[in-house]
């Protein structure tokens, strides 16, 4: 008696170790059906992110003035700028539609450029804000499209010549470009961005009045600059919600 006794005692422990577990359940043809309990967290579409540029800008400065204080020589009427280096940076955010596209809003700062002479100081920086589009192929490729609005901030300070004061001028240009670049999923959330942008702006026209030459003649003198390439190399990291 004794015996049956444990026996049934021994069987009570072990049929819960025994039992199926909770997420498994038999099914109508004997097979089992696996369940399990989770949370779905799906993707908003939106994001946010910052990028870190290298750009290379070219363009050229064209000099006239209302005396002689250019000189006769033409070497002193223009300068050209041939992929200067100089380093930028941006925040943007956007939003993924219809899965493979994304619509973007990214302000930044192209960089700062200076250059001096015996003749005069010029210094140039680009803020700017733009209106992207891109296209995300499913090997973490993209390319993108993007037109807005770039506000450089141009100073020539005459040295030497004039009262020594600075002169800068705020200017507006149209902006545009196109790019291409790879996304790299550094987890759910994050993303490596890696970018190359091809892009242009409209020029601007800069005119100095009453300035002073060494004679107390006085005189303007203007830069004007018809059109400015930049080449963009970025990296960044994008958050998506």
């Amino acid at each position: 008696m004794k015996k049956i006794v444990s026996l049934a005692v021994l069987l009570a422990f072990a049929t819960p170790a025994l039992a199926a577990p909770s997420y498994l359940t038999r099914d109508n043809d004997g097979g089992y059906r696996v369940t399990y309990d989770y949370t779905d967290k799906a993707k908003t579409g939106w994001y946010v992110g910052a990028r870190a540029d290298l750009n290379f800008w070219n363009w050229k400065n064209n000099y006239s003035s209302g005396s002689n204080f250019l000189g006769a020589q033409e070497e002193y009427s223009r300068d050209e700028f041939s992929f200067e280096p100089v380093f930028g940076g941006s925040a943007f955010a956007g939003y993924r539609f219809a899965y493979f596209w994304r619509a973007e809003l990214e302000a930044g700062y192209l960089g700062y450029f200076d250059d001096a002479d015996h003749m005069a100081e010029y210094n140039l920086q680009i803020p700017y804000a733009m209106a992207n589009l891109y296209y995300d192929f499913t090997n973490g490729l993209y390319l993108g499209i993007g037109a807005g609005m770039a506000m450089p901030i141009e100073t020539i300070d005459m040295i030497g010549y004039v009262d020594g004061s600075d002169r800068t001028h705020y200017g507006f240009a149209p902006m545009a470009g196109v790019m291409l670049g790879y996304s790299y999923e550094l987890d759910y959330n994050l993303v490596l961005d890696i970018r190359y942008r091809l892009s242009g702006m409209t020029g601007w026209h800069h005119r100095i009045d009453g300035l002073i030459d060494t004679d107390d003649n006085i005189f303007w003198f203007e830069n004007e600059v018809d059109f400015l390439l930049d080449n963009s190399i970025s990296i960044g990291i994008r958050y998506e919600f």
